[in-house]
């Protein structure tokens, strides 16, 4: 099967870096919780609640960003028999476009260069893609898994998994 993966909030988390400058800049605690169905922007004082913009476009934002648990030992499990592609909607954030390849080669050194697929719409033929975006399902014809993360768990209608071993047994 060819497999697409996406990055932010599937293999890397931007919600902790967000927390972290939050409470750096404004004093929002890091044990923040983000409400099922909330955006993390809709926790903060509403005089800060444009700043995520301003942090995702810097440069270097994307580069130091945690690994999601389990997501390199699946990745590669899935690998073994399957053609893994990692697809970013990346142009839309162009400083990221660096700081992702950078960060790949650190965390996922086993993936091609030939297998990373940066883009604006995910207009993709694979058979399964796995992505915290509906907006991404749009258009897609293969299997949907959509990787849970606070701004999509009122979202009902899709195959839904919640951690990388749910998306291992899901695809075994």
């Amino acid at each position: 099967m060819r497999i697409a993966i996406d990055m932010d909030e599937v293999l890397a988390d931007p919600l902790s870096k967000f927390i972290k400058l939050y409470n750096r800049d404004y004093g929002v605690p890091l044990d923040l919780i983000v409400n099922p169905g909330n955006e993390i922007y809709h926790h903060v004082p509403e005089h800060a609640n444009n700043k995520w913009f301003d942090y995702i476009n810097e440069k270097g934002f994307f580069r130091d960003l945690p690994v999601i648990e389990g997501s390199i030992e699946a990745v590669k499990k899935l690998q073994e028999n399957n053609e893994v592609y990692i697809v970013s909607a990346a142009t839309e954030f162009r400083n990221s476009l660096e700081d992702k390849i950078d960060w790949l080669a650190d965390h996922f050194p086993f993936i091609s260069w030939k297998n990373i697929i940066f883009c604006g719409d995910k207009i993709v033929n694979v058979d399964i893609m796995i992505d915290d975006r509906i907006k991404n399902f749009h258009g897609f014809n293969g299997r949907k898994l959509l990787f849970s993360s606070p701004h999509n768990m009122l979202i009902t209608g899709y195959e839904r998994v919640d951690t990388w071993q749910q998306v291992l047994d899901k695809l075994s």
